[in-house]
């Protein structure tokens, strides 16, 4: 049988602390168009965080690129945030049930000498869906046992019930979202800008159902900075929760304000218990509706009716991968994180070129708050 054809990695938006995101020419601090990352074909996985990105291979290395620096082999999974960097390293065990050491390391640390935090984990059985084909964990911040995961700050540990039988859990910056065994979604954390779903703007402390998306088994979760959006095991989107960038794909005020006066405002719930004001002052002189606050899942349709498989939230972008393996983005883009060879930030869905004009067929997006990588093969290898 013919070797396995690898993809590579791809990068674009804000890299004002070194971190890689191309080729590396020059000393830019923003990439606007996707490039590809030098050490692409060798890296699984990746996590990104403000200020650095950790990339893992195939050979079990996590390297760390930007405000931090360092690597360390002999590695199954890392998570990076701006406060904590988590590696899972594989023991030697037999079969089913074989042990990992979880470690914890401040990121300026170069993961030397001791960690912050240290425990040792089950480890469940390998997976065979990450990209490459590669058998890789990759399910942090939620641990391997999925009976708890970690958090940015102490404590580090947090159990989780075991009813609840997690498969995923996405970490916002105020908010979780826990994606159950059978396609529930669970969320909780600040609600104040309605990234909870259950249309208020309340906080939640324990993990609460979705009770808008019941009976509609979901097969993707991810959390942005203050929204969150799922993908349906039919490859629908559903996203909720702040909209100031345009990041749910509805019409925002920041964006319509562009170019027009604004001379008045008015502020209301409609049908949907959505938050929205109006603007007076269109080309027509009627009020314009924006949405700054989506309180509860909205469903999304993606333009020619395209089926999504994956999604990926930064801070206030949403980047979504579809069945036939484009990629489409939207929300702030400031640093080019869009990948549309501007810093334009959109309210509604745009396709990035790049993958189309190259014949790349996308298979993974992984957003970090100010930018985005992706993994693509060619399409005659997909």
């Amino acid at each position: 049988m013919a070797a396995e054809q690898h993809g590579a990695w791809f990068g674009f938006g804000f890299c004002g602390f070194g971190q890689e995101l191309g080729s590396g020419r020059g000393h830019r601090h923003q990439v606007h168009s996707p490039e590809p990352l030098r050490a692409g074909v060798d890296i699984c996985h990746v996590s990104a965080s403000w200020s650095y990105t950790s990339f893992l291979t195939r050979g079990g290395r996590v390297e760390l690129s930007g405000s931090a620096s360092g690597a360390a082999g002999g590695c199954r999974d890392a998570w990076a945030s701006e406060g904590l960097l988590v590696v899972l390293s594989a023991q030697p065990g037999p079969g089913q049930g074989s042990g990992a050491v979880l470690q914890a390391w401040a990121p300026d640390s170069a993961m030397r000498g001791e960690p912050l935090w240290a425990k040792n984990v089950l480890m469940q059985p390998e997976r065979e869906d990450e990209p490459g084909g590669e058998a890789l964990a990759g399910t942090l911040p939620l641990l391997p046992c999925a009976h708890a995961y970690v958090g940015p700050r102490p404590p580090f540990y947090r159990p989780l019930a075991p009813e609840l039988r997690a498969r995923r859990l996405e970490l916002g910056t105020e908010h979780a979202l826990l994606l159950g065994a059978e396609g529930q979604v669970f969320s909780w954390g600040g609600g104040r800008h309605g990234q909870l779903g259950h249309g208020t703007l309340v906080s939640e402390r324990e993990p609460r159902l979705l009770e808008a998306l019941q009976g509609l088994p979901m097969a993707e979760v991810a959390a942005g900075g203050w929204h969150s959006v799922c993908v349906s095991e039919t490859g629908d989107i559903y996203i909720w929760g702040w909209n100031e960038s345009g990041q749910l794909a509805l019409p925002t005020r920041t964006l319509a304000e562009d170019g027009k006066i604004v001379t008045g405002e008015a502020t209301g719930l409609n049908e949907s218990g959505s938050e929205v004001k109006r603007t007076v002052g269109n080309e027509d002189g009627a009020p314009a509706p924006f949405i700054a606050v989506q309180p509860f899942p909205a469903l999304l349709d993606l333009p020619l009716g395209s089926d999504a498989v994956k999604a990926s939230c930064g801070s206030r972008h949403t980047a979504v991968v579809t069945r036939t393996g484009e990629l489409y983005t939207w929300g702030w883009g400031k640093y080019g994180q869009l990948g549309h060879k501007d810093t334009t930030s959109l309210d509604q869905p745009c396709r990035v070129e790049y993958f189309v004009d190259k014949q790349l067929h996308v298979k993974a997006v992984t957003c970090g708050p100010w930018n985005t990588y992706v993994y693509a093969v060619e399409k005659g290898n997909s």
